[in-house]
């Protein structure tokens, strides 16, 4: 029996020290990141990129790039029914200014948007995935986005797990991603949530967005908006750069979604700004660049209109 174990144990051994798929796909690229680098690099687009940009021009793109978000304990199908409206509602007074993107809801709530939006090009995204903590088994994940686009959801969000990829267990963060994927299809998008401000670094926010790519992402998002820091400058320059990367390795284009902490209008400019200088044109329609937030509706419209309005 000690030499049966002897031989599993150095197995076991040997199989750790050969580099498995997902770190020969991580070696393809630069993962190896300071963060005071990224800083710095961020620091000089703000100052010398993004006056350039707060022109009402870019202001229309951006109010047409929001996914228009309610993920409240209190949300109930009376609520979400309004909130439909006001975007059917926008499109009737506003037919100057393009729609939002997107309506994000929980997946209970897909049929209700999904049968009360009237207007063309808006998708119904849901957070799926045991939304926001993503602790929950595999199967259950797969069955709230299989649901959800059974009701109607055109897109699914789902939250990449977080404590697998700090785990360094690789293989478990692409195997659910790819699994809530295939449940997705291929003709309903899926954005996998980083949530950078628990992974932290720059260097495991680039291997996380490698990761969720190869897995099979359309898009990659920086956060749940659930938990601090969301959305940050650095977080979104480093995972622009790896779509960038991605693109050049494998020619699949990735959209991009900074969500949660977008507060101002000049947030949503350096953003823009930063998808511009990293990425370029071919990332500025809101097919690819997606803004998760709500309150940058009404400041923007508010801006756009030359007075202060609460539409939404």
């Amino acid at each position: 029996m000690g030499i049966i174990k002897d031989v599993i144990l150095h197995d076991q051994e040997a199989k750790k020290q050969e580099p498995s798929k997902y770190d020969e796909a991580l070696a393809k690229y630069n993962t190896d990141l300071d963060d005071n680098a990224v800083r710095e690099a961020v620091r000089k687009i703000i100052a010398e990129k993004v006056p350039q940009n707060d022109t009402e021009e870019v202001k229309k793109f951006l109010f047409g790039s929001i996914e228009l978000t309610t993920l409240k304990t209190t949300d109930s199908e009376t609520s979400v029914l309004a909130f439909t409206e006001r975007v059917n509602d926008f499109d009737n007074e506003y037919p100057e200014l393009p729609h939002v993107a997107t309506i994000c809801v929980y997946p209970c709530f897909a049929k209700t948007v999904a049968e009360s939006l009237e207007v063309d090009g808006v998708e119904i995204a849901c957070v799926s995935g045991s939304f926001p903590s993503s602790q929950a088994r595999i199967e259950v994940k797969v069955a709230e986005a299989s649901l959800a686009v059974a009701d109607g959801a055109t897109e699914i969000d789902i939250v990449m797990p977080v404590g697998k990829f700090l785990s360094g267990d690789y293989e478990g963060v692409c195997d659910e991603i790819s699994e809530q994927k295939a449940a997705c299809g291929e003709d309903v998008a899926m954005k996998v949530i980083l949530e950078t401000g628990a992974i932290k670094t720059a260097s495991n926010i680039k291997k996380a967005s490698i990761l969720a790519m190869y897995a099979g992402a359309d898009y990659i998002k920086t956060s749940t908006g659930k938990l601090e820091p969301a959305a940050t400058p650095e977080a979104a320059y480093v995972m622009c750069q790896a779509i960038k990367e991605y693109y050049e390795q494998t020619g699949i284009q990735i959209g991009f979604k900074p969500a949660g902490g977008i507060n101002t209008v000049m947030d949503a400019i350096t953003y823009y700004t930063i998808v511009k200088e990293v990425l370029g044109e071919k990332w500025l329609t809101n097919k690819w660049l997606r803004l998760g937030t709500s309150r940058l509706a009404n400041m923007l419209l508010s801006e756009l209109k030359g007075e202060q309005i609460k539409f939404f």
